[in-house]
């Protein structure tokens, strides 16, 4: 299997990091903009869309903050690779974005990207943040 790369995209984002925190971090939260379904049995998640079905650890948490998904093989055992999401504030204006980190081989880094773009805008219909 080929190296994967991480990257970063941050998008602004009009909802208080309390709200934000809800969509990113619960089971129904992420079912309304991430994935089809989002079920959890304690930290494990699984997330499916159309056929496809993956499954992560709540790896870290930092309430009103940041989750960190570690994505599991079939024993439930830790990849080395992770998804994260976190609530950014500017102290001064109180302007809120959500960075994402991910890992993609290199080669779809940008088909990536622009699939976190049609999830994040799907979050941000659904928080009104249009």
């Amino acid at each position: 299997m080929a190296q994967k790369v991480r990257y970063e995209i941050e998008f602004p984002i009009n909802s208080s990091p309390q709200l934000l925190y809800q969509y990113i971090s619960t089971p129904s939260g992420l079912q309304e903009w991430f994935a089809d379904t989002v079920n959890s049995r304690g930290e494990f998640f699984t997330f499916h869309w159309e056929d496809t079905e993956e499954h992560a650890r709540l790896a870290s948490k930092k309430t009103g903050e940041k989750v960190r998904f570690k994505w599991v093989d079939e024993q439930k055992k830790d990849t080395e690779y992770f998804f994260e999401l976190r609530i950014l504030e500017d102290e001064i204006t109180k302007d809120v974005s959500l960075m994402v980190v991910d890992f993609a081989e290199e080669d779809e880094v940008d088909e990536s990207k622009q699939l976190w773009e049609n999830q994040v805008s799907d979050l941000k219909h659904v928080i009104g943040s249009v």
